[in-house]
């Protein structure tokens, strides 16, 4: 059967399959179109490429043009990671984009998605801050300006089927602009990466000295995320040179270094007594911490999709701000606050992590999140060692805690007296149902003699 028409047959049957899947719902008196996200070849004239520079995104850019016989804008956030983004720039245009765009969103960033997590505790499954689920509606929400801007009928992005970004990208960019087509090249053209390489050169892609790496790397400000190659095997400790923010422990200096943290409303402003804007506090956070071995994160990690992960992170501001905000956080809190306001916590994390941030729920959890955040204001004393981080010390104008109540010493104004009767009390029901459950069980044991 010649190739053509075995081409035509399946484009035809994609086609149908995007008709079949468009439908209608009806609520509260409109009717909302909710339509497939997926672009079928002659669906699309011109696409937002979401680009790293990479070898995957630049043999992703020429297939959009091949493929889809579209033009394609390239688009590039700087969030803070390493990159020389001049670089990433020219080579999408050797590439043949009809334009290209980078903007440093790493104000935006911290702003608007790193403080509101450091308000909410922000770390999945009591170990990952969410670095990368952060910085994942930031893009798509970028990659929607774009296409408005240039009038782009579709985005693209380069996540796997198997991991989150794509669950992130999808919901945020056809929640924002329903009538944008989504393209997810990793998925629809299933390249492994040797025949990327061999695409690549096929094309005349450069191929980055960094392909012999074994290691999938994403980076921002707030953390870095490293997988594949020899992580794949959770048995097995992660090799030296998959880090590159943090020094090993062991070899981190033999003395402490004390850091004083100040927040506002439960944002970091100062750091040592002098006031610095969020970015530059964050990544001074970075090369402190990881010069002290600060921030390593090993561990087994439940994905969206359903799958089991080995994940491998660094974030050493992420540690020790998350660390610090909690503990000022519990002091002006009463315990009722802090029991409530970890379920809050928990499921604020979990919308991002899961690709909702666009969901209501975020802004209504916010809205006690914030509330009891306007209390936390103070000073966080912290001492970093040899990969620990450890809280030495507090203050705030608003802590319960009152030192003529606790201490032990003669000067104390705590009624211990008032203790008896509390006791009584408070375990009033546990004694009266352990009597009633051993007469229970000394009635049953004469029964039976």
């Amino acid at each position: 059967m010649p190739k053509c028409f075995t081409r035509y047959v399946i484009l035809k049957y994609r086609s149908f399959l995007g008709k079949l899947q468009n439908s209608y719902v009806r609520c509260s008196g409109l009717t909302t179109k909710i339509t497939s996200f997926s672009a079928s070849p002659g669906e699309v004239d011109l696409c937002v490429l979401l680009y790293s520079g990479g070898l995957d995104t630049s043999c992703m850019l020429k297939w959009i043009q091949e493929y889809y016989d579209a033009d394609v804008i390239s688009l590039t956030l700087n969030l803070g990671q390493s990159k020389d983004f001049r670089d990433i720039e020219e080579k999408a245009r050797r590439l043949g984009v009809k334009k290209h765009y980078t903007i440093d969103a790493r104000e935006e960033f911290v702003r608007d998605f790193v403080f509101p997590a450091i308000k909410a505790n922000a770390i999945y499954q009591d170990a990952y801050p969410i670095s990368t689920s952060l910085s994942r509606p930031l893009i798509a929400k970028w990659g929607v300006e774009i296409a408005r801007r240039e009038g782009a009928d579709a985005i693209a992005h380069g996540c796997t089927g198997k991991g989150n970004d794509q669950v992130r990208f999808a919901v945020t960019i056809s929640t924002l602009a329903p009538d944008l087509k989504i393209i997810a090249p990793v998925v629809e053209w299933n390249l492994s990466r040797d025949q990327a390489i061999e695409y690549a050169k096929k094309h005349g892609i450069p191929i980055p000295v960094s392909i012999n790496s074994p290691y999938s790397v994403d980076e921002n400000l707030w953390g870095r995320s490293i997988e594949c190659g020899p992580l794949e095997d959770p048995s097995l400790e992660p090799p030296e040179d998959a880090y590159a923010w943090t020094v090993p422990p062991e070899e981190a200096p033999s003395f402490p270094e004390y850091l004083e943290i100040e927040f506002s409303n439960g944002v970091p402003i100062a750091l040592n007594g002098e006031e610095i804007d969020g970015v530059s506090l964050i990544s001074k956070l970075n090369q402190i911490g990881g010069a002290h071995g600060v921030g390593r994160i090993d561990h087994m990690e439940d994905r969206i999709v359903g799958l089991k992960s080995r994940e491998v992170y660094e974030a050493p501001a992420a540690t020790i701000l998350l660390k610090a905000h909690k503990d000022i956080e519990k002091m002006v809190c009463t315990r009722h606050e802090n029991l409530f306001k970890k379920l809050v916590d928990e499921q604020w994390t979990f919308l991002i992590y899961s690709g909702l941030w666009v969901d209501p729920l975020r802004e209504d959890l916010e809205a006690f999140i914030n509330k009891v955040n306007e209390k936390v204001n103070g000073t966080v004393k912290v001492k970093l060692f040899k990969g620990n981080v450890q809280i030495v010390g507090r203050k705030s104008p608003y802590a319960l805690y009152d030192k003529t109540l606790a201490t032990y010493g003669k000067e104390s104004t705590f009624n211990q007296y008032a203790s008896l009767g509390f006791i009584e009390l408070w375990g009033l029901q546990s004694k009266i149902a352990f009597a009633v459950r051993k007469a229970v069980e000394e009635r049953g044991t004469k029964n039976h003699e």
